[in-house]
């Protein structure tokens, strides 16, 4: 992989993973109109650094959050702080079962299949215009919400699904106060990366050539930053603004996505 490339879908990655768009989705798209070529397994690797980089973006940007969650469980009391981490270790049950059990069938989806992207998108785009319709509350996310929400989240793995799209759609259509959603959205993807990560580590999956080692580290940088700056830009955006614009955007893309497998 080009270094330029590596750089560009950084940023793609950096920009989208915060908004209801599926960066997993556009970093595919992005490889088929850069022409990369990477295996499977490859792909995926790049995807995960990607995603483990805005994972990192994300804690800066929610630092105090963190650190008041960790501070309140440290007091060893079932109090708010305790049952929100409780709900977060709840909402990995689906995503971490499907990545022990159907990596491989996952990994093969990673490779450019921009028909399947395209369709996907569609689906997001069905989801962010059913929960734009959805009344708001000042309901907080119950722990059968969080498995639930959870569930989305690991439908979310396949590319074109919106990860925070499906997440947040699912808990505002389960009556859950948006604002709260989509900080519970952007939080409970933190550890699911870092463990992903640490299994990828353990198991030997990461391993890789120092070519290799140099693209995959430029992307990181530039998906953090980028991170970093949508994180605080765009996550307002994503409260305030309707979910209809970004279901509009999802059906565009999807659909010359679908477009372009009939010319190529």
């Amino acid at each position: 992989m080009e270094i330029i490339d590596a750089i560009i879908l950084g940023i793609i990655q950096g920009l989208t993973e915060f908004l209801p768009v599926s960066s997993s989705g556009h970093l595919e798209l992005g490889k088929a109109i850069l022409g990369d070529n990477s295996v499977p397994e490859e792909s995926l690797l790049f995807t995960v650094v990607l995603h483990f980089a805005t994972a990192l973006s994300t804690m800066v940007v929610f630092r105090k959050d963190i650190f008041n969650l960790v501070k309140g469980a440290l007091k060893f009391q079932w109090n708010e702080d305790l049952q929100f981490i409780a709900k977060i270790a709840v909402s990995m049950i689906p995503a971490v079962v499907v990545g022990l059990f159907f990596e491989e069938q996952l990994e093969a989806l990673f490779g450019g299949n921009i028909f399947l992207v395209g369709c996907m998108l569609l689906v997001t785009a069905v989801l962010l215009f059913l929960a734009d319709k959805a009344k708001d509350t000042n309901k907080k996310v119950s722990f059968s919400n969080a498995f639930v929400i959870g569930i989305s989240q690991a439908i979310a793995m396949l590319p074109g699904i919106s990860r925070s799209g499906a997440t947040i759609s699912t808990s505002v259509l389960l009556g859950n106060d948006k604002t709260k959603a989509a900080r519970f959205s952007f939080l409970m993807v933190v550890p699911l990366i870092f463990g992903k990560i640490a299994k990828d580590i353990l198991s030997g999956d990461l391993s890789y050539d120092s070519g290799n080692f140099t693209a995959l580290s430029i992307g990181f940088i530039a998906a953090f930053v980028a991170g970093l700056f949508a994180c605080t830009w765009m996550i307002a955006l994503v409260k305030k603004s309707k979910l209809t614009y970004f279901a509009v955007y999802c059906a565009i893309v999807g659909l010359i996505a679908i477009t372009f497998t009939f010319f190529n």
